[in-house]
């Protein structure tokens, strides 16, 4: 959802900014998501770099 609540559908990859220090990945760094899954406990994950972290230590960023 966006900052008024509307819902904006993404294609990948997507540009997101870390949001903290995860992995090899630092705070402030743009990088693209390459594919949205869920775990079998109903968890979003993302596909960076050929690993996987959770949603919430990212940003999205939208044009």
């Amino acid at each position: 959802m966006t900052w008024n609540n509307l819902l904006k559908q993404l294609f990948c990859p997507f540009r997101v900014a870390v949001i903290h220090d995860i992995g090899e990945l630092k705070t402030g760094e743009i990088v693209l998501v390459e594919e949205v899954k869920v775990t079998m406990e109903l968890k979003t994950v993302y596909l960076i770099k050929g690993k996987f972290y959770h949603y919430h230590h990212f940003n999205i960023l939208i044009d």
